[in-house]
């Protein structure tokens, strides 16, 4: 693991979600720049000292010469370090699962996809949504052509933990996520924001084509947005919706998808994860309930309890733990993967730039492309 040192919220959940299932064990981390601190996580992670550095160069390069050394690294840092500790754990024949966004700009992802691809190793994203069961049933009924064509697509993320500025107050968290050092270009949009426009395209299997995006700095002094207001055209004409903020006072992880098609519509909201509702238009509204033998086969599998015993965030994370486990594994005889990848991360960096760079400008409607890239 590079970065998860102490303080750090994403790092015990990589953790936990990777060991869930049995599938990985944390054997080794640059969990931080000081050598002290570094040492105090390996501690709480129950990771050998002498296999807790403070450099992650100084990690990969002891961990690809030792016969029991990491065959996957986690990058759980500050977004402006996702592209140079996969680039160095990429050249050592390292796997990579990364959290979002793949890179800090889009040069960087279009360049990262290269070396993925001449490393002939396995890269992923945690974009954790994608791993609740329920999620997976809704693209299910989606790409399945249950609902029919999709007709129009919301989907909102609020939050309201920045709507003072913490990070002038020390807080570590919102501090370097309102630094465009450490963040890139975009705030709120970088953060939750690309998750939302990932889980819209995931579960209704198409693509954002075209986007008219208004992103503002609420709070003062703030360099970065804060709140995000767009609309979306998708790749067969269906208009959309996308909302995400990190100022609406009294809001906790309001993420909610509704994806409409030809005969009904479905409706997801992380606040209640168990459960996806089916409306249609012809016949009763059903209450889908994870862990139920009705579900399909993928959503089956990715619970762990009987319906009814509530399973949430680290579990939905330990999916795409245990689904990139099982990639490594298979080579490339597994087929499609579940499992974001540099595509996946293309297009979340490219729709952050887009949307900044249209917000800036007040462009109204930009396609989303990054062929001139």
């Amino acid at each position: 693991m590079v970065g998860g040192g102490p303080g750090s919220f994403i790092g015990p959940v990589h953790r936990m979600a990777a060991e869930l299932d049995g599938a990985f064990e944390l054997v080794a981390g640059a969990f931080s720049r000081d050598r002290q601190r570094s040492i105090a996580a390996a501690d709480r992670y129950g990771v050998a000292t002498d296999r807790a550095y403070a450099d992650y160069r100084q990690m990969i390069a002891a961990e690809h010469d030792r016969p029991d050394g990491a065959e996957v690294v986690a990058v759980v840092t500050p977004n402006h370090l996702h592209f140079p500790v996969a680039q160095a754990a990429l050249a050592a024949g390292i796997h990579v699962i990364s959290d979002k966004p793949a890179t800090a700009t889009l040069a960087e992802a279009l360049a990262l996809q290269v070396m993925i691809d001449r490393a002939g190793v396995r890269y992923g994203l945690s974009y954790t949504y994608t791993g609740y069961p329920m999620v997976r049933e809704a693209r299910e009924l989606c790409c399945g052509g249950e609902l029919g064509a999709i007709r129009k697509v919301v989907v909102e993320y609020s939050q309201g933990w920045l709507s003072h500025a913490i990070e002038r107050a020390g807080d570590r968290q919102a501090a370097w996520r309102a630094d465009p050092e450490q963040a890139g270009v975009g705030g709120c949009i970088g953060d939750i924001g690309v998750h939302a426009f990932n889980i819209a395209e995931f579960v209704s299997g198409r693509q954002v084509a075209e986007l008219c995006a208004d992103l503002s700095s609420v709070v003062p002094g703030r360099a970065l947005d804060d709140d995000c207001n767009m609309l979306l055209r998708f790749d067969n004409g269906a208009p959309g919706v996308l909302i995400a903020s990190q100022i609406a006072a009294g809001d906790r992880n309001g993420l909610r998808l509704r994806v409409y098609g030809e005969r009904g519509n479905l409706d997801w909201s992380h606040e209640n994860p168990q459960i996806l509702t089916v409306n249609w238009a012809d016949r009763p509204t059903e209450i889908l309930h994870a862990g139920a033998p009705y579900l399909r086969r993928g959503a089956t599998r990715d619970s762990r309890l009987p319906s009814g015993h509530p399973e949430g965030f680290i579990e939905a994370f330990a999916n795409i733990y245990r689904d990139f486990a099982d990639d490594i594994r298979a080579g490339g005889d597994r087929g499609e993967s579940l499992v974001p990848g540099i595509e996946a991360g293309i297009r979340g960096v490219a729709f952050v730039e887009c949307a900044v760079a249209a917000s800036r400008a007040r462009a109204g409607w930009v396609k989303l492309d990054w062929s001139g890239a």
